[in-house]
């Protein structure tokens, strides 16, 4: 089976330095992948890389077969790859409602607007509930609720999602694993960077260890590899940054 995503040699930066480098990584078509590692080592530089919102120096990346490496970010999004980035991008004067049908700007998106909003706000009824309330009057996990919504509108074949319990309380946390999980059990492949080990753990089928702007190692998730293994991996690796 084809996969969603293939990363070879992928390589990108600011300005004239590499953060990342032969990144090669890959997702199957309904596949749970996560990037693990310390901060400031290349995690959200990788997502960045792969949805073109910052300049790749080299390597080929393909959305579901086809090359998406010298596309603009536009194009990769209306090619079905959708990336939520961290810190709640959401504009903060328009309502929940508006915002949601704004995202769905792509030719396939406004197809499916109808059935796309009915399913977010099912997946989130906080969104629901307060849909006529202005995005700036959420909390930091409603808005966290409404980034993700906001990239379920663009009727992703592919979800990439970079941090997205960044400052949520354990109570909120839980309530996002189990929208991550029904997004992923309706076919949706996804990519997950995250700091929180056990989040990741309970949600993703393999891992990638980044250290230094480099893939150092593939593990497997559920149970293949325990907590505290990982928790070694990651702040050993802090250690010797």
């Amino acid at each position: 089976m084809t996969a969603a995503l293939e990363v070879s040699g992928l390589s990108g930066g600011y300005d004239d330095f590499d953060v990342v480098s032969g990144i090669a990584l890959r997702v199957g078509a309904q596949e749970r992948v996560g990037l693990f590692g310390p901060n400031g080592h290349g995690k959200t530089t990788i997502l960045n890389a792969i949805s073109a919102t910052l300049r790749r120096r080299s390597g080929s990346v393909r959305l579901f077969g086809e090359p998406v490496e010298r596309a603009r970010p536009q194009h990769i999004v209306a090619a079905g790859l959708v990336h939520v980035p961290q810190a709640n991008t959401v504009f903060p004067d328009m309502e929940i409602q508006e915002t949601l049908e704004l995202a769905a700007w792509t030719p396939r998106a406004r197809a499916a607007r109808r059935e796309s909003l009915d399913r977010v706000l099912a997946l989130f009824p906080r969104l629901a509930e307060r849909r006529r309330q202005l995005a700036r009057t959420l909390s930091g996990g409603e808005r966290q609720m409404l980034s993700i919504g906001v990239g379920l509108m663009g009727a992703p074949r592919m979800l990439m999602l970079d941090e997205p319990t960044l400052g949520l309380s354990p109570r909120l946390k839980d309530e996002l694993a189990q929208a991550i999980a029904a997004i992923s059990a309706a076919g949706i492949p996804l990519l997950v960077v995250e700091q929180d080990v056990a989040f990741v753990l309970s949600l993703v089928d393999r891992l990638y260890f980044v250290d230094h702007g480099a893939i150092a190692r593939e593990i497997g998730g559920r149970g293949a590899v325990d907590h505290d293994e990982i928790m070694a991996m990651y702040f050993g690796s802090g250690r010797a940054a």
